[in-house]
């Protein structure tokens, strides 16, 4: 069944409460291809036991793309639409395009963290006043459940996919919108796998051809007259150690070259080939862990990176109608809204939320072998009356994005704003803060903030 905006309004002026699409896929290079999850801190796969809705069972399973990664793909996706002329949505940018900086970029409301309320949009420039003083900035101050008209008109997607206005002059006190669209893919009995590592150096460096030092630019050399020099005058190996210290050679006391001062720190020589095992920051060995009897944590045996093979993965996307209904969007300063406005914003909203959805679709390669294909074709239910089967709608991207025009004309015809792409510049401290990170990165000096 196709779905049109009369029917996408029945169902968000009614009692419906969510459309779910629930899609399944196999590798891409069948059902036996192994798939590679994201790691977490550690190199820890994120593995749990759920239960498989087709036998009512436990089964192992991995998160191979989690909600946050999930709404990314989304806004990524509308974002490409969008620069394809497929679509018109409202859009902040600031541009970081100044001649000092190495690296230029843009950032856009669809790509940063927080969305409008991103501190890269509060540090921006609106024709010379700060975005969260000027005219279009203040619609986040003023905006919650009860008006969220002026945020409709500047950042739609986030009454989709959420908001906290945390970085804002309120803090933590600042503006919250519940996430309305929810999607994540889980592979289903899950077998871990192994991985292996190694690599042929078609130059034939080896270990014992060094040691390489460290110059005071941060470059490498073979000669320890040009080196850096450390404690008592001695040359400092390339790479420091796992606390960031420096590591100084003495031919005298040194008889084996120290790892810091192998080829293999300039990634020159050969690799041997190994097990591709979990490593930390200083590419040591992660482990598996229990709490024993006397409730110490032990190691139980080394974390491998390798992947897993699934029976099949699934993709469960849900759009809360019920979230999009406690939103009001009175006009011209009104303390009431009138139904019929809170109506058009809401079955605007649903629109984009199934537009992100199906776009989002048509593009699974995840990361780095997980590259997903569906087995059928997608299509959303509308689970409107318990007991009942629901309704199923089909939407292709063509189709999503022509219901989301349609639904974005009868918003602004009544009276919703709905603004273009509001072009910002970076203050000059946050220029300054960018281009000092780059200089840093460059340098092999990076850190988090």
């Amino acid at each position: 069944m196709n779905l049109d905006l009369q029917t996408l309004a029945d169902a968000v002026a009614g009692t419906a409460a969510a459309f779910r699409c629930i899609t399944g896929y196999q590798p891409v290079g069948g059902p036996s291809d192994k798939v590679f999850p994201p790691t977490y801190d550690g190199g820890k796969y994120a593995t749990e036991d759920r239960i498989d809705p087709k036998t009512g069972e436990l089964r192992q399973c991995v998160l191979l793309d989690s909600v946050q990664s999930q709404t990314n793909r989304m806004e990524l996706a509308l974002l490409e639409a969008l620069r394809a002329n497929r679509v018109t949505l409202p859009l902040l940018v600031t541009r970081f395009d100044q001649e000092t900086l190495p690296k230029k970029f843009v950032v856009s409301s669809l790509e940063a963290p927080h969305r409008v309320a991103d501190a890269l949009f509060r540090d921006s420039l609106l024709d010379g006043v700060k975005f969260r003083d000027s005219e279009a900035g203040r619609v986040l101050d003023k905006a919650d459940v009860r008006n969220a008209t002026g945020l409709f008109g500047l950042c739609p997607t986030a009454l989709v996919f959420g908001l906290w206005d945390s970085t804002g002059p309120r803090g933590g006190l600042g503006a919250k919108f519940q996430r309305a669209l929810v999607s994540e893919i889980i592979g289903y009995d899950a077998v871990p796998g192994v991985n292996t590592s190694s690599r042929i150096d078609p130059a034939a460096i080896e270990k014992r051809a060094g040691p390489v030092f460290r110059t005071e630019s941060g470059d490498w050399t073979l000669s320890a007259t040009d080196a850096r020099k450390g404690k008592g005058g001695k040359p400092v190996l390339y790479k420091p150690n796992s606390r960031g210290q420096d590591v100084i050679y003495d031919p005298a006391g040194n008889k084996d070259v120290p790892d810091q001062g192998r080829p293999s720190t300039l990634n020159h020589g050969n690799v041997t080939p190994d097990i591709a095992y979990a490593r930390d920051n200083n590419n040591r060995i992660q482990y598996e862990t229990r709490i024993d009897e006397r409730g110490e944590e032990v190691k139980v045996r080394p974390r491998i990176r390798g992947g897993f093979t699934i029976s099949r993965a699934v993709q469960t996307t849900t759009l809360s109608l019920a979230v999009l209904r406690r939103l009001r969007f009175p006009l011209d300063s009104a303390v009431d809204s009138d139904h019929q406005v809170d109506l058009a914003a809401r079955t605007a909203l649903a629109a984009l939320g199934l537009a992100a959805g199906t776009l989002a679709r048509e593009d699974v390669d995840l990361r780095s072998r997980c590259h997903l294909f569906a087995d059928g074709e997608s299509a959303w239910q509308l689970l409107d009356r318990p007991g009942e089967e629901p309704a199923e709608f089909v939407l292709d991207p063509d189709a999503a994005l022509d219901l989301l025009t349609v639904a974005i004309q009868a918003a602004k015809a009544a009276g919703l704003p709905w603004e273009g792409v509001i072009e910002l510049s970076p203050a000059p401290e946050l220029v300054q803060l960018v281009q000092r990170s780059q200089d840093l990165t460059s340098k092999g000096e990076s850190e988090a903030g």
